[in-house]
């Protein structure tokens, strides 16, 4: 993972390497793009990520010669996981007119605040990393989404829990914002198809690991299962804190918690817990996507170790890729988001993303996952 030390240096290598009179962040040689995202703070794994996955993306595509002569380049601003925060830095990256467009960025309540502003600005949002229904509406032709929603993740929740494994007692522990309280209303639906409801929810504020309160309110309805939606480190401090109390419900959280950073905060406590993905295996090999994304990893930062964030990050820098080819030469924030809105199908090698009218969403696929006692993953086939 990267550090900020070297986030830092790969920002400022990337800005002094191209010209700086760019108009809408191209020159002849160079496309300038911009991520806002967690690089500190409590949601930082998935910021850095993302960050990893798509510069190996971009990198890869500069060794090869770039986009139509011209190199990417990628300059990473920190907003902390927060709102207000992200509306300056996306302000910062608009007003500027130095960037082509926004990639990557991470968070409901982040993106709630500033997908509005990019939307009026004309300027291109590609896969953000979250599921929220919002960013689906077929009005946004600034916005293009990677990943599955998750309202499919919480369906894909409780049709395991509920179907394979006919538990009937289920709560939910969740992050009191836009983000979490998406999580909770999809949870809510997939339940009450089935005639049923939580027996317990908690909630914890965002960028706090405050989440005794909320687990002591749940532990009186003995669930048999419980979901959670939110960040790998309150998440995992809610899980250590449950077996310590002698609870041994089934854990379920969301992709969007940073698989890796979880598995490493939980430790010997996350035998067992189970994450849904909305991306392949990232050691899974045998996919050509994947062997990719673990060549243009290595060649960026040898030693690193694949992920699910920065393989939706890898996955998302190949996105942008595509539509950067198809805009061809004359490359502007127009032409960029007209080859983008029309790509149809675009086959990752084991992935395959489809757009269309009114879609803007490339994948609804979502994978269970099981962390096992060595803090690595496992797929799960129904009924495991």
């Amino acid at each position: 993972m990267f550090q900020l030390t070297r986030i830092a240096a790969l920002a400022a290598m990337t800005l002094t390497a191209a010209p700086l009179a760019a108009e809408q962040g191209v020159t002849s040689d160079s496309i300038q793009l911009a991520q806002v995202a967690a690089l500190e703070g409590p949601a930082s794994a998935l910021g850095t990520g993302m960050r990893q996955g798509l510069m190996a993306a971009f990198e890869e595509a500069n060794r090869a010669g770039g986009i139509n002569g011209r190199m990417i380049s990628l300059t990473s601003m920190d907003d902390g996981y927060e709102p207000d925060r992200s509306v300056t830095e996306v302000r910062a990256a608009i007003d500027g007119d130095n960037y082509l467009a926004l990639v990557g960025p991470v968070g409901t309540p982040t993106t709630k605040a500033t997908q509005p502003i990019a939307t009026e600005a004309g300027m291109p949002m590609i896969a953000p990393f979250t599921g929220a229904g919002f960013l689906r509406d077929p009005a946004l032709k600034n916005v293009v989404n990677l990943r599955a929603t998750y309202d499919a993740e919480t369906q894909a929740w409780i049709d395991y829990l509920v179907d394979d494994l006919g538990l009937t007692e289920i709560a939910i522990l969740y992050q009191d914002d836009g983000f979490g309280r998406v999580g909770l209303s999809g949870v809510e639906k997939a339940l009450e198809a089935r005639g049923m409801s939580l027996v317990a929810q908690g909630s914890y504020t965002r960028n706090t690991v405050a989440v005794k309160s909320a687990l002591l309110d749940i532990r009186k309805a003995k669930p048999q299962a419980i979901v959670m939606v939110g960040a790998y480190k309150p998440l995992a401090e809610f899980v250590k804190l449950s077996r310590k109390m002698k609870m041994d419900p089934t854990f379920v959280t969301i992709s969007f918690v940073g698989s890796k950073a979880l598995a490493a905060e939980l430790g010997a406590d996350g035998d067992g817990v189970i994450v849904s993905q909305v991306v392949p295996q990232p050691w899974d090999s045998s996919l050509p996507i994947v062997a990719e994304y673990q060549a243009a990893l290595t060649a960026l930062e040898p030693g690193a170790e694949p992920g699910f964030v920065s393989l939706e990050g890898y996955i998302a820098g190949r996105l942008t890729i595509e539509g950067l080819r198809k805009a061809g030469p004359n490359l502007t924030r127009k032409t960029f988001m007209a080859a983008m809105n029309t790509l149809g199908t675009v086959d990752m090698g084991g992935m395959t993303l489809s757009f269309g009218p009114g879609d803007n969403q490339g994948s609804d696929d979502v994978f269970l996952t099981r962390i096992t006692a060595d803090g690595s993953f496992e797929a799960m086939r129904p009924g495991s």
